[in-house]
């Protein structure tokens, strides 16, 4: 018996370490599939020995222990129980009407509204107490300021940060996260709005806990919160919750992961009984409520190999341990390749040279990731040089999570602008179709790619390309159609393509409106006074500094006059297509809900002949915004002006 608590208090110990820095932002100390098995091991003792010790994982809510205000949650946040067998969820739903929707992977988020005003947003914490945010509600999308209900409202949704959102952070800010919850997770211990604000962090609805009048139906509950204007996590009905059903919907929605068609960050699925008054009815067992709902997690397969080598990515601001293996076949793929991430996650795991065998799986159906190393051959070197551009390399040894990381010490080593490079060939940019961040920095380590003209040059290494692992003739055949077709490029999207600070598509789209992009590069190349392009609407002094500074680096204007001779720039022109909205200026702030984003409110206004700016002034016609009854800034200002202010609907209405 002493035997098998010490081997819980050990894993107890090891599952909490993991939770705390996971619930935190402070990386990751072990993958959700070594979590699992660890948890599945600690409640087989349990059940053996018939003891659970008091801080078990089993017995409580992994918490997040955002600092602030505590406040004890009115209804307890629990934790759904979990598998990963379709039979759990027969069972459990007893063939009543189910509801399926994503297990989004960001961090939960209760918000209160009373009299149609939101009075408090309550991270979980615990379940039972967590920590009070309500300062940061106006930079998270998707907490509405007020509702129509006048009642007393409580909602349970997750506060996370898309894909492309995480990708545009990092590759602006130059802040080093591993992922987008990790990335949410830090920004919610913030304190400063506007410092939160560009870390687009969206809040969606997952459950409406509490509201005055009687709704029995879980369906129905969603549907009220859509009609409160929430965007409300994405759910499908199941009235016959037969095997059959419930395996073809999570096949179903498998599909979307694998696909890459899902823009957030997800970690399973989620059942829950349409009947609200019968999931109440159960029983908490642990710190699990036994009808509140289930979560299915996919199960993750893994396959043995053995490492080929490790080899030295430098990405970024860091140079990455990838390990390359024996091909393997994962989730109806060849898998060749895993990032180790870290020279931490290299010892963790324990992991040696060439012969080393290993354990991989694709983590949540998309990413490759090496889980075990079960027979390490030889020592792990880590090289003294940068990979890119031979300089010395430094180990940094994180403040807030002790993880160690390489890094080169050469400012300017080409592999340092990976990102740029990124952005350079995105599709808002140059859109050269089938280069990944992951084949740039293949290129890059190989010291193709030192400049912006550079990835053009590529097609001098064609032979190569095709020869390298995972590409091919057609491969290289592509790419050199992609860079082809890719070399006539619109003058918007170059400019965005540039990555110069604070020049965004918008930004662009009002600086080649005023001047043509020759004429742009000429005058702020002359400029005495950085502030040259202030009075462009959109624009002002900060801006405009920005694009000044960055045109007069030397290093930056050769990039860019060797770039112009190597690709064709075509001049656009913003005509209106229609002219309901000719003549008039108009403001727009706030979440949209019928238009995809307010981009393409924008779009619409422009493309009728009106004009969008970004501050209410005496020549503002409208300002287009959800919540009319709003004290914000803009409302204030629109109606110490007369200024009209419209809902969505109004707009559509009076306009589309």
């Amino acid at each position: 018996m002493d035997e098998q608590i010490q081997q819980m208090r050990s894993i107890v110990d090891r599952l909490n370490a993991a939770s705390d820095a996971y619930y935190n932002g402070r990386g990751e100390l072990m993958t959700d599939y070594e979590w699992d098995a660890l948890f599945d091991e600690l409640k087989q003792l349990e059940t053996e020995s018939g003891v659970v010790l008091d801080d078990s994982p089993t017995n409580n809510v992994s918490a997040d222990t955002t600092a602030g205000e505590k406040e004890t949650h009115e209804f307890a946040a629990l934790s759904l129980a979990k598998t990963k067998k379709t039979e759990d969820l027969v069972r459990w739903a007893e063939g009543k009407p189910i509801w399926i929707s994503w297990k989004l992977d960001g961090l939960t988020l209760v918000v209160t509204y009373d009299n149609g005003r939101l009075t408090r947003v309550v991270t979980r914490g615990d379940g039972h107490v967590g920590t009070n945010i309500t300062h940061l509600a106006p930079a998270i999308q998707g907490i509405r300021e007020t509702i129509e209900d006048k009642g007393h409202v409580v909602i349970r949704g997750e506060a996370l940060i898309s894909y492309a959102d995480f990708e545009r952070f990092t590759l602006e800010s130059g802040a080093d996260y591993a992922n987008p919850r990790n990335l949410a997770s830090g920004s919610l211990s913030l304190k400063d709005v506007e410092e939160v604000r560009p870390r687009c962090l969206r809040w969606l609805p997952f459950t409406l806990v509490h509201v005055d009048p009687d709704i029995l139906s879980w369906g129905e509950r969603m549907a009220w919160l859509e009609r409160q204007g929430f965007t409300c996590v994405e759910h499908e009905q199941l009235t016959e919750p037969t095997k059959e059903n419930i395996e073809a919907a999570i096949a179903r929605w498998t599909a979307r992961v694998t696909d890459g068609e899902n823009p957030y960050p997800v970690d399973g699925l989620v059942i829950c009984y349409d009947d609200t008054a019968y999931a109440a009815q159960g029983s908490v067992t642990g710190h699990h409520a036994t009808r509140a709902g289930y979560a299915f997690k996919w199960a993750d397969t893994s396959a043995e190999t053995r490492l080929d080598h490790i080899e030295w990515s430098c990405a970024a601001s860091s140079i990455t341990p990838v390990a390359v293996f024996e091909p393997v076949e994962l989730e109806g793929t060849v898998v060749r390749r895993a990032s180790l991430c870290n020279i931490s996650e290299c010892e963790r795991l324990g992991i040696g040279g060439a012969g080393s065998v290993l354990s991989v799986i694709k983590a949540n159906k998309i990413i490759p990731k090496v889980i075990r190393v079960s027979a390490p051959v030889g020592e792990l070197v880590i090289p003294d040089t940068c990979p890119v551009c031979g300089a010395e390399t430094s180990i940094r040894v994180s403040e807030a999570s002790g993880t160690q990381t390489l890094r080169c010490t050469n400012e300017g080593c080409p592999a340092k602008k990976l990102r740029k490079y990124t952005r350079f060939v995105s599709k808002a940019g140059m859109d050269i179709d089938g280069i990944s961040e992951q084949t740039l920095a293949r290129f890059v380590n190989l010291g193709w790619i030192k400049s912006y003209a550079d990835i053009f040059r590529l097609t001098d290494h064609l032979q190569e390309i095709a020869a390298l692992d995972g590409f091919g003739e057609k491969s290289a055949a592509n790419l050199k159609a992609s860079l082809e077709k890719a070399a006539t490029v619109s003058d918007r999207k170059l400019l965005y393509a540039l990555n110069i600070p604070l020049i965004g598509v918008d930004v662009a789209k009002r600086l080649l409106e005023a001047h043509a992009l020759r004429e742009l590069i000429e005058l702020a190349a002359a400029a005495e006074d950085p502030a040259l392009f202030s009075a462009i609407d959109g624009i002002g002094p900060e801006k405009s500094g920005a694009f000044v500074r960055w045109i007069q680096d030397a290093e930056n204007r050769a990039q860019l006059e060797e770039l112009l001779t190597i690709v064709t720039v075509e001049a656009t022109e913003q005509k209106a297509s229609g002219s309901r909205c000719a003549g008039l200026t108009f403001v727009v702030t706030g979440d949209v809900y019928t238009y995809k984003n307010r981009n393409e409110l924008k779009a619409y206004i422009e493309s009728e002949g009106g004009k969008v700016t970004g501050a209410v002034s005496k020549s503002t016609s409208f300002l287009i915004n959800n919540d009319v009854t709003s004290t914000s800034s803009k409302n204030r200002k629109a109606r110490e002006l007369n200024i009209p202010i419209l809902s969505e609907q109004e707009f559509r209405e009076c306009f589309a």
